[in-house]
């Protein structure tokens, strides 16, 4: 049986641990509510600009971008949004555990079929881990990201498509449902054939040319749907922090009064027992 100093220092350790636990809780309570408004506000940009390039993709006669023509399918790329750190639950594991069934049951984890653009150290590692092929990465986002934080690593993805690098490109993520619930989605970025094909609300005049603003805005388009996604893929994140770290303060109250209970059992075992040795030396003595 443990002694009494030692149930007494797992209750003053678990009640430190429970501190940590509920600070770090607060912290992506806070974190989450600002990622919850940058995702809703990037919201109405995406909705326009998808609306504008349906009008211009639906009104060209005789344009055929590369990006909204879908070709046969040799290679295919992946964007994958993890985090950089842990303590967040089943987010990363849940995303690359959906990332990594793809991937063998597609192209039976042969890397010329496949490559990979992972956002996040702990996707970073794992993958790095497994030996899937990773052609960029991406770490040490801010917990608030801006556009220009991977603005670069988005344009390549979609030059690298252009260039013939890969036939379609998808992006997993983590979608914010709510504060207690996210799903991984799978979103096909590239070719824009889904774009193309909407109908278009409101009618637009262009200068110079369709096919002009076309070079311009595609890319942008498809590089505007990958920071969407961050952005959810953050807000995500900082709820199943949240959740996460909720559970282990539960857990930790749940734990102390465990420990209090066993060390009150035992201190009073250790009272009874003294005094049954003073009445029975005092029985002795008489």
């Amino acid at each position: 049986m443990a002694s009494l100093r030692d149930i007494k220092a797992k209750i003053n350790s678990t009640k430190k641990t429970s501190q940590i636990t509920k600070a770090m809780q607060m912290v992506s309570a806070a974190k989450l509510n600002r990622a919850e408004q940058n995702a809703k506000a990037f919201v109405p940009y995406m909705d326009k600009i998808q609306e504008v390039v349906a009008n211009v993709a639906n009104g060209s006669k005789g344009v055929n971008h590369p990006m909204l023509t879908a070709r046969p399918v040799k290679r295919t790329g992946y964007i994958v949004i993890t985090s950089d750190r842990g303590l967040a639950g089943a987010y990363n594991s849940n995303v690359l555990r959906a990332l990594s069934k793809e991937i063998k049951e597609r192209h039976n984890m042969d890397s010329s079929q496949y490559a990979i653009i992972v956002l996040g150290r702990v996707g970073r590692d794992y993958l790095k881990r497994r030996g899937l092929n990773i052609i960029d990465e991406i770490t040490g986002l801010s917990d608030q990201p801006a556009f220009a934080d991977i603005k670069e690593a988005a344009s390549r993805a979609v030059a690298m498509f252009t260039d013939g690098a890969y036939d379609e490109l998808y992006i997993y993520y983590n979608h914010y449902v709510s504060k207690i619930q996210q799903e991984v989605e799978a979103k096909k970025i590239l070719p824009l054939t889904d774009v193309a094909s909407n109908k278009p609300t409101t009618l637009y005049e262009f200068e110079p040319s369709e096919e002009d603003i076309l070079k311009v805005l595609l890319p942008q388009y498809a590089e505007s749907l990958v920071y969407g996604a961050l952005l959810d893929g953050k807000a995500s994140e900082h709820a199943a922090r949240m959740t996460a770290m909720k559970n282990a303060t539960d857990n930790a109250l749940e734990v102390i009064d465990t420990y209090t209970l066993s060390y009150n059992r035992t201190r009073q075992a250790a009272i009874t027992q003294e005094i049954t040795e003073i009445v029975g030396g005092a029985a002795a003595l008489e």
